[in-house]
């Protein structure tokens, strides 16, 4: 008789998701979960969203752009980059309102998506905050303007 056991393994990323729609927001978790990743909070909006950044320091932050309390996902992702150094990728139904620069972030995933976009996405963001690389994107990951020609002092997060 084989009995497998599953080790409690640290987590490698603390990943924040940022959506309105609780379903979705749900499925967001199961399959990060099944990813490695540990699951640091859920939040539909933005004072929820910076809370919980405050509390549980996330590595990646996955922003949809509209939330509970309007098109408010751009500015989670300029307060989350700049005050918690949080590598943010927005996913939306709405790439249009995802605004010039994408406020700090590593790119947007449109949705609606799959689990292996979400697995590339996650390991892009991995290997982005040890060592900078931006090489490899996700197909499906269109990289921010800034991530181009970033300046000097823009080292891993």
């Amino acid at each position: 008789m084989v009995v497998l056991l599953k080790l409690n393994v640290p987590k490698d990323i603390k990943v924040l998701v940022v959506e309105d729609q609780p379903i979705l927001a749900m499925e967001l978790e199961l399959m990060l979960t099944d990813s490695d990743c540990e699951v640091v909070g859920l939040a539909m909006d933005q004072a929820s969203a910076l809370m919980l950044a405050r509390r549980c320091e996330p590595d990646l932050a996955l922003v949809d752009v509209n939330l509970l309390d309007g098109l408010t996902g751009p500015q989670v992702a300029h307060d989350l980059v700049e005050r918690h150094g949080v590598a943010v990728v927005f996913m939306t139904a709405n790439p249009e309102q995802i605004p010039e620069g994408f406020s700090g972030a590593l790119g947007v995933v449109c949705k609606p998506f799959d689990e292996t976009t979400l697995r590339e996405v996650v390991d892009f963001a991995r290997r982005f905050r040890t060592s900078g690389d931006i090489t490899r994107p996700p197909r499906r990951l269109k990289l921010a303007p800034w991530l181009s020609t970033p300046p000097g002092d823009i080292a891993p997060h």
